[in-house]
């Protein structure tokens, strides 16, 4: 049986921007009871991610063509899947206060992941729109945290 993770974002968009921010708690460097050696930690590749993640999404946004101008609040939830060598498909259901929902929206993109277990995504959810995400891997990829750095 395929077991789905979870990824916990806030999406708070300014603008033409975006960021999702999310608190990390981050386990010490150094071994329980010696207080002197530091924990030995696996590298991370793109191999690291692998399989399904759920997101859960909200913050605002800024209105988009036609229905133009103001800011709008944005909630959603997405189904992730990581296949171990740079790229993700997507199934993304997204909410807007003056927009609607767009349902069941298919997406595609690239990611890349260092031996530090940060790494970046590259996401198109539409014509001109590219967003980039920053994020780090937990738990040897069984958590991800992320933020948009950009638009």
């Amino acid at each position: 049986m395929s077991r789905v993770r979870l990824i916990t974002v806030l999406v708070v968009m300014i603008g033409v921007g975006a960021a999702w921010v999310v608190a990390q708690a981050e386990e010490s460097p150094l071994k329980a009871g010696t207080g002197a050696e530091p924990v030995e930690r696996a590298g991370c590749s793109d191999q690291t991610l692998r399989g399904t993640y759920a997101i859960q999404m909200q913050g605002t946004r800024p209105v988009p063509p036609p229905a133009g101008g103001g800011i709008e609040t944005v909630i959603g939830v997405v189904l992730r899947t990581y296949d171990g060598a740079g790229g993700f498909t997507q199934i993304d259901n997204v909410k807007g206060s003056v927009t609607g929902i767009v349902p069941d929206r298919f997406g595609a993109g690239t990611y890349t992941v260092t031996a530090d277990c940060s790494g970046t995504t590259l996401f198109q959810p539409g014509p001109g729109v590219l967003l980039v995400e920053r994020m780090v891997i937990i738990d040897r990829g069984d958590e991800i945290r992320s933020i948009t750095s950009s638009p």
